[in-house]
């Protein structure tokens, strides 16, 4: 079984290396049966890479433990679920996964392109196949899923495997990281596309009417893993927050920023023609970034919990990185008269402004991010010292171009193109402004003083209230003309142009998502050894230790506080955060005691036991907000999903063609 897993990854390589010769010599030789062959090759490569991940996923569920990854990576206890997981939560597993993915989503734009853009696919294929042979390279010989566990060169077996990080034991932990990886992964699509329309100099926005689904569904998936990833932070690891700036999350955000900027940028290239360079740098700089972002949880280039073991294979992706660049700056700089502008930005005010600021301060937060990741190897590069940069100085460079970016958020929609005048300024931003305004002296009035909080909530409540009057304006107009209620108006208007207030949507869940980061102004936190009978009190709630308990089952020992919680007097039942030690890995986990509600959380650790081992350290944290930001992360699937609808007008038009045509030719 372990041979055929091998025999098939080395096949799949031979078989992507051939893609990449095939596709390039077919398309310059004009030999058509070559370029077909580049395609089957694409397929070939699924399937074989398909048959070896079948391979490892049978080892790891049926406790092959002849195989060093499962021995590793998995024990006989775990649940199926986790089993199935240790996929991807080790080295080699994941480095194969990330391989299928790849693969995949090659398959898949192969076959819903084969009668399309015939001169710049080969291109596409060899470039997607090309990344597909550095990865297979990895996972033939540098980090190999099938070695087996040897002894004096004859293969051996261990009685029971280390089994899964009891961190990794958590149900978003098993849709989290792919979640990413088809972020991470996808992103290449869109570049692929971006370098075969810069070889072939396509005319016109034909890449970029091809992949805007592409890059949006990517997108998409890398905004639910970073939420999926906070989530995971919040309730398993007991620090009481959501985001550190751990050098692993930033490796995350960044493609998602500069992908973001991209999204909003190849408006300006669709409708004004603009902006073509900032498109073609932009989707290659969020693909390298997620070849960083790989390299970095892989390589010991940074410390994180989420990182995997230090290895030698950053040198590996650097020469991939720095071939890559290199390419793809060598062609961006041949092809600078392809890729002039049609028009010029006109004025300061207007939607093109807005769409270069949203890039230029997008970006800004990615060299920011990114400069803190790294800087503690740049220091030691300079200095020979390891300098560490603290989320405090993440937090004060951040959360003024946060700010900035939620209020361009709010205004950069309602611009109008070319130029706006003082009067639709006037008109659309006067009551919007005004209630910001008002709510922030309110909020002031009321006692809080902190300044960048009171901004977020005053931006917060501009930006809702430009996207709720544009929804109340449009839906009012066709209720008027249709009769047809407020709110199946919304749904008629929304239906009409998905993109538009899909986008609307995707802007409100940003809104959410800020008025829950806002509220980590407000946090308490409080920690105490309690014994039994013992009381502390944190803001409006006092804590009393009913008792503690503890036991074992098969895969851990666990050590649990009863905890009764009351606020002002009110009874509102008992808390129970637990300590696990995990017998397999010899691993610790907290299981937190949780009490959500909109507007806070009361959040429990059970940190461990004193030192006498007769008192509990109960860490206590009042989390205000916290709530709105994963009521954020639903709003902004569900109308980035709505963006991928397509507009009800559009299919009306089409199906208006057809039916032109078909008379046009009957009466001819």
């Amino acid at each position: 079984m372990e041979n055929f897993g091998s025999l098939a990854i080395l096949l799949a390589f031979a078989v992507a290396i051939y893609a990449v010769v095939a596709s390039v010599a077919g398309r310059i030789k004009n030999k058509p049966f070559l370029i077909a062959s580049g395609r089957r090759a694409v397929y070939s490569v699924w399937v074989l890479m398909t048959l070896a991940s079948a391979v490892l996923l049978h080892a790891l569920l049926t406790n092959d433990f002849r195989f060093a990854y499962v021995a590793e990576h998995s024990n006989r206890t775990l649940p199926t679920v986790y089993k199935f997981a240790a996929w991807w939560s080790g080295q080699e597993g994941s480095l194969m996964f990330w391989s299928w993915l790849l693969a995949t989503y090659a398959a898949v734009v192969v076959f819903t392109n084969r009668r399309k853009h015939r001169d710049m696919m080969p291109y596409v294929v060899a470039v997607l196949s090309a990344v597909q042979t550095f990865f297979l390279l990895m996972n033939n010989f540098v980090a190999n899923p099938f070695q087996m566990l040897a002894v004096d060169k004859l293969i051996t077996s261990v009685p029971d495997g280390s089994g899964l990080s009891p961190l990794l034991q958590y149900p978003a932990m098993a849709i989290h990281p792919p979640m990413l990886y088809l972020g991470y992964v996808g992103f290449a699509v869109p570049f692929a596309f971006a370098i075969g329309s810069l070889i072939t100099r396509q005319p016109g926005e034909g890449w970029i009417h091809t992949t805007r689904r592409w890059t949006l569904i990517t997108w998409l998936f890398q905004g639910t893993g970073i939420m999926l990833g906070a989530a995971w932070a919040y309730h398993v690891l007991g620090w009481g927050g959501y985001w550190g700036w751990d050098p692993v999350e930033n490796a995350s955000l960044l493609p998602w920023l500069s992908g973001t900027a991209f999204l909003h940028s190849v408006m300006m290239q669709e409708k004004k023609g603009m902006m073509k360079v900032w498109n073609i740098v932009l989707v290659s700089t969020t693909f390298f970034l997620c070849i960083l972002g790989t390299m970095m949880t892989r390589s010991g280039l940074v410390q994180s919990v989420h990182a995997f073991a230090r290895s030698d294979i950053g040198k590996y992706f650097v020469s991939f990185l720095a071939i890559g660049i290199a390419g793809t700056i060598y062609l961006i700089l041949d092809r600078l008269d392809y890729l002039k502008s049609d028009s010029q930005l006109e004025a300061v005010v207007s939607r093109e402004s807005s769409f270069l600021f949203n890039n230029l301060i997008l970006l800004a937060s990615c060299f920011a991010v990114l400069w803190g990741t790294l800087f503690p190897k740049i220091s030691e590069a300079v200095s020979g010292d390891q300098i560490s940069l603290d989320a405090d100085w993440f937090n004060r460079l951040m959360v003024p171009i946060g700010l900035f970016l939620l209020f361009l958020t709010g205004v950069g929609p309602l611009f109008a193109w070319r130029r706006t005048s003082g009067e639709s300024l006037r008109r659309n931003f006067q009551w919007p402004g005004l209630a910001a305004v008002v709510l922030v002296a309110a909020l002031f009035v009321a006692g809080v003083r902190h300044p960048y909080a009171l901004i977020s909530f005053g931006f917060c409540l501009f930006v809702a209230l430009t996207v709720i009057v544009e929804f109340y304006k449009g839906a009012r107009s066709i209720a008027a003309k249709s009769g047809f209620s407020l709110p199946h108006a919304v749904v008629e208007l929304t239906h009409r142009n998905t993109r538009r207030y899909g986008g609307y949507l995707v802007h409100m869940a940003i809104v959410l998502i800020f008025i829950g980061i806002t509220g980590k102004a407000f946090n308490l936190s409080d920690t105490r050894e309690m014994a039994q009978g013992d009381t502390m009190q944190i803001g409006h709630y006092s804590l009393h230790m009913n008792r503690m308990d503890q036991g074992e089952n098969d895969q851990y020992q666990w050590h649990k506080a009863i905890i009764q919680v009351t606020k002002d007097g009110a009874d509102l039942g008992t808390l129970e955060p637990e300590k696990r030690f995990y017998k397999a890995s010899k691993q610790g986990t907290s299981e937190i005691g949780l009490r959500q509600r909109p507007n806070e959380d009361l959040y429990l650790n059970f940190a461990g036991m004193s030192d006498d081992n007769q008192r509990a350290i109960i860490q206590a944290y009042v989390n205000p907000l916290v709530f709105w930001i994963w009521a954020g992360g639903l709003v902004l699937i569900g109308g980035t999903l709505v963006c991928l609808v397509p507009s009800k007008v559009k299919m009306q038009y089409a199906r208006t063609s057809v039916v032109g045509v078909a008379k046009t030719h009957v009466k001819a």
